[in-house]
């Protein structure tokens, strides 16, 4: 017999109530009452549940019924046929709210992604700023999934044969966010802001508009000069300088050294793999000057270098304000390694690998590498300290009597590392 509303109003006792043809009125132990469809397939029985009492009628769980039966007519288990149907909304809503998500609120996005894998405070900060600068105007507020090449274009080429160098480096933020989008589900397709085979057919080549800007050097027939000069400053940023040059280092490896990286008694700085560049722990040898400027620092704070506030050390643009100071807008502080690097190539006989390590460049040759495992310490020790008595040979007025390459003490190219001798005249 079939169920009667009057029936559905007043069965309350837990218990399943049949209306015919599968459909169930369950009532639970708890009070609960809702509507099942039972019916077989494959062999099996299996219970489908068609919402509770207070919402659907009588009359409507037999439609609802009525709908499920037809699937199974048609070959359809309706149960699978319900959950294929959720996906479906499931992904239609997720591509909804992707196709809201803006270039800005991706940028975001991504930024918080990758500022923990940046040690360069500045490289960070650039990032963000160069985006909304040139790339927001035109993007920022903006689906990300509608962004095509003419929007790419329209945000940097105003920009690139002015300022190539900067277009560039936004063009190559834009791809990274887009590829970012991209995996998160927010777009499809090829990357818009990609340069091969795409922008490169758009824009001229960077190179034939403008010239690779180098960081100015010193030449280095003029170091020993500039570093009696230095010495002679006082401060903090003075000494992490002339540190900085003693090591060939680069700035944000001096500004982020702690003194847990340094041991004195074993004249060897350690910087971890998470603070270089190449991502590689790098051992650097300390020299005597080097190991003076330390043993004068205070030690009231785990920076070597400690700037004016408490637990924060020196400026990146500490030392560069010491060159200021000194009348040097001429030369950046980046550019004592090409310094380094020229009077190394010039004045010694050091194998290039040796010097290359000294710099903690990644070695580019495969099988080069392959063979260099070592970091060559005893080497360059040797050349660090060539260097070091370089730059601390008192100044002439001559640069090219104080310095004179010495030949090798034997035929075995490995067998003692050459150096370079100062303070001799010819």
């Amino acid at each position: 017999m079939a169920l009667t509303t009057r029936q559905v109003a007043k069965l309350t006792e837990p218990g399943r109530y049949g209306d015919g043809r599968g459909l169930y009125l369950q009532v639970t132990p708890t009070g609960g009452r809702s509507w099942l469809l039972r019916y077989e397939r494959g062999g099996r029985e299996r219970a489908m549940g068609l919402g509770p009492v207070s919402d659907f009628t009588l009359d409507e769980a037999r439609e609802r019924a009525r709908k499920a039966r037809q699937l199974l007519a048609d070959g359809i288990d309706p149960l699978d046929a319900r959950k294929d149907e959720r996906v479906r909304q499931t992904s239609e809503n997720a591509l909804a709210a992707a196709a809201n998500v803006t270039f800005q609120e991706c940028v975001d996005q991504y930024y918080k992604f990758h500022s923990r894998k940046w040690n360069n405070a500045k490289h960070a900060a650039q990032f963000l700023s160069t985006l909304k600068m040139y790339a927001y105007p035109a993007l920022g507020k903006l689906p990300i999934a509608a962004i095509d090449k003419a929007l790419v274009l329209k945000a940097i080429e105003p920009i690139w044969y002015s300022k190539t160098e900067t277009a560039s480096r936004v063009r190559g933020r834009i791809e990274a966010v887009l590829d970012f989008a991209k995996t998160r589900g927010y777009r499809s397709g090829e990357n818009p802001a990609a340069w091969d085979g795409n922008l490169i057919h758009a824009l001229p080549a960077r190179n034939t508009i403008a010239k690779v800007e180098h960081h100015a050097a010193l030449p280095f027939t003029e170091m020993p000069k500039f570093m009696s000069q230095l010495a002679a400053r006082e401060g903090i940023a003075a000494r992490a300088l002339e540190f900085t040059i003693l090591n060939a280092a680069r700035t944000g490896e001096v500004i982020g050294g702690r003194w847990p990286e340094m041991n004195l008694d074993a004249k060897l700085w350690t910087i971890p793999a998470g603070r270089m560049k190449a991502k590689t722990e790098h051992r650097v040898p300390l020299t005597s000057r080097a190991l003076k400027i330390l043993e004068a620092l205070p030690r009231d704070g785990d920076f070597v270098f400690p700037g004016s506030r408490k637990g924060v050390p020196i400026s990146n643009m500490a030392m560069a304000e010491v060159l200021k100071r000194m009348g040097r807008l001429d030369i950046t502080v980046h550019g004592f390694r090409s310094t380094f690097r020229d009077w190394a190539a010039e004045r010694t006989s050091y194998h290039n690998h040796v010097v290359e390590m000294a710099l903690a460049h990644v070695i580019g040759n495969k099988v080069e590498a392959a063979y260099r495992r070592g970091d060559l310490f005893g080497k360059r020790a040797r050349l660090m300290a060539d260097w070091a008595r370089y730059c601390l040979t008192r100044p002439v007025d001559t640069a090219e009597s104080n310095v004179m390459p010495i030949r090798r003490q034997d035929n075995d190219p490995e067998a003692t590392e050459p150096r370079a001798t100062i303070g001799r005249s010819h």
